[in-house]
């Protein structure tokens, strides 16, 4: 799209570049063609991303949509000066949030405020949310970039986004088909994700952007705390999408925000409990790092952080090894961390 006549200087006065709007778009534009599916019917820069809907197949097609963000992540990138990651973080909050309804992501569009529009940097962050598009078979067919000059300081931003899929919706996952005896199954996470932040701010003074963050940490193996504290999220959607076509799932859980404690019970139906076996959990380096330095009980740490696991699922006891054998040659490190059991007054019960 051509803005050859368009400027003000006078806007650009007051703090709002709009020349520096259209470069970044035009940056982005290669990142975006790499998300492009069948469904995508028109170039960016229109008013509305369009999107054809295919439901061939589909008795009564159901859309599900997921709206988010990274939380206070971002200053990480910002401290880092590192950009080209946390799209993929905002990508992964929605679609994997999705995914928990059964449904596969089509499509995804993105905002980002920031204090003043870099384009480099602009395209940098787009270039994440393209790549978490990919990870996640989701078009970026839009989004918006809003400079808000005097509300943030120059080199701040924030980014959020949207995502919608779609399922049958006889296939929706009914969380009260789940049983007695029923097994529950952890998929392993990258690391903290998305959540959190708040307190790992705290725990290693982050703000105050102290050196020893960007110094080899041997309890992380010679990584950084800075470098592991900004891996990606992970994105579950093609691996569960390939369990859903096999195995009996009974419910999905992602582990976000409010950790094993807030995240299991959302999948629980009333009567039954997810029984998990801390013992099982394979705990991340990082999480015994945060709960060290900040003197965190372990109870709050799982009542925070996914600890290791970004997603459960429940599924048939008779069909636990099917699901780890799909999910392993979808490259994911899942195995047996608990079991359904009866239970009246709570939903997740960790021992």
């Amino acid at each position: 799209m051509e803005h050859n006549n368009s400027r003000s200087a006078s806007y650009a006065a007051a703090g709002v570049d709009i020349t520096a709007g259209y470069k970044a778009v035009e940056l982005m534009k290669t990142h975006i063609a790499r998300t492009r599916n069948a469904g995508c019917l028109d170039d960016v820069g229109g008013f509305g991303g369009c999107f054809g809907l295919s439901v061939a197949g589909m008795e009564e097609p159901v859309l599900v949509s997921g709206t988010d963000g990274c939380g206070t992540k971002v200053r990480l990138a910002i401290l880092m000066d590192k950009h080209d990651t946390i799209g993929i973080d905002a990508v992964a909050m929605c679609v994997n949030d999705i995914i928990c309804v059964g449904a596969k992501p089509l499509f995804f569009l993105d905002y980002i405020a920031c204090g003043k529009n870099v384009p480099e940097k602009i395209a940098r962050i787009v270039g994440g949310v393209a790549e978490g598009c990919v990870r996640s078979g989701a078009a970026l067919i839009g989004g918006e970039t809003a400079e808000h000059p005097g509300l943030m300081p120059a080199e701040d931003y924030d980014l959020a986004g949207f995502a919608v899929g779609i399922v049958d919706k006889k296939k929706i996952l009914d969380k009260t088909k789940m049983a007695e005896g029923d097994a529950v199954l952890a998929l392993a996470s990258s690391g903290i994700h998305s959540n959190g932040f708040s307190l790992i701010r705290k725990v290693f003074r982050i703000d105050e952007n102290p050196a020893e963050i960007y110094q080899p940490c041997e309890a992380l193996g010679g990584k950084t705390i800075a470098e592991t504290l900004l891996t990606p999220t992970k994105i579950y959607v093609k691996s569960v999408l390939a369990l859903l076509e096999t195995v009996d799932v009974k419910g999905i859980s992602h582990i976000t925000g409010g950790g094993f404690y807030e995240n299991i019970p959302r999948s629980i139906p009333d009567g039954l409990c997810a029984k998990i076996d801390k013992r099982a959990v394979k705990v991340l380096p990082i999480f015994d790092l945060i709960a060290k330095t900040g003197n965190i009980p372990e109870r709050d740490m799982f009542n925070t952080y996914n600890m290791g696991v970004g997603m459960t699922v429940v599924v048939p006891a008779a069909q636990v090894q099917t699901a780890l054998d799909i999910l392993t040659a979808h490259g994911e490190d899942a195995y047996v961390i608990g079991t359904i059991i009866k239970n009246d007054e709570e939903k997740v019960i960790l021992e």
